[in-house]
């Protein structure tokens, strides 16, 4: 599971780093940017439930990514009604997603003794900063999307890695 998990926060870093790269493209294809989105971390959030036989929050952030990236992908004009929105989507999601990390990284400083909590608490916390001012000047956020999108990509990517890499060893068997 820790390779998956680094394996899926390399992907996750590298595609960060392409949405800064090209922040225009990255805004003109949104929409299918954010099923893409919706739907490897829906699987990604299931898949590492199911192994760990833990369905709580991420499970069901999980199972609502991929039914809403399935919906906007199949409903007719729905994607470009999301195209409008997305700003406010992509803010809300910003700020839903770090609110989780934060959460997360209390609930892992409770459980073990290792410093990885604190870069999730710290990018939990620039997830919220990121999406309150994007809900608060949203226009901004239209010029910036493709750069806010790389940073979260970039920041979720790393978190990803770090809780891998300070997770206990798994058992072998």
């Amino acid at each position: 599971m820790k390779v998956f998990a680094i394996i899926l926060g390399v992907l996750m870093a590298i595609c960060g780093v392409s949405c800064i790269c090209t922040p225009l493209m990255t805004f003109l294809e949104a929409g299918y940017f954010l099923v893409i989105l919706l739907l490897v971390y829906g699987i990604g959030a299931i898949i590492r439930a199911v192994m760990e036989k833990k369905y709580g929050i991420d499970f069901l952030f999980g199972i609502l990514s991929v039914i809403l990236g399935i919906v906007i992908m199949v409903v007719p004009g729905l994607k470009l009604a999301t195209d409008g929105m997305l700003v406010y989507i992509m803010a809300s999601w910003f700020l839903l997603q770090g609110v989780v990390g934060i959460f997360l990284a209390f609930k892992r400083k409770k459980a073990d003794q290792g410093k990885g909590w604190i870069w999730t608490l710290i990018l939990g916390i620039l997830g919220v900063l990121i999406g309150i001012y994007s809900l608060v000047h949203p226009m901004v956020m239209a010029f910036t999307f493709g750069i806010l999108v790389g940073v979260y990509f970039m920041e979720s990517g790393i978190s990803m890695i770090v809780m891998a890499c300070s997770a206990p060893s798994e058992p072998s068997e």
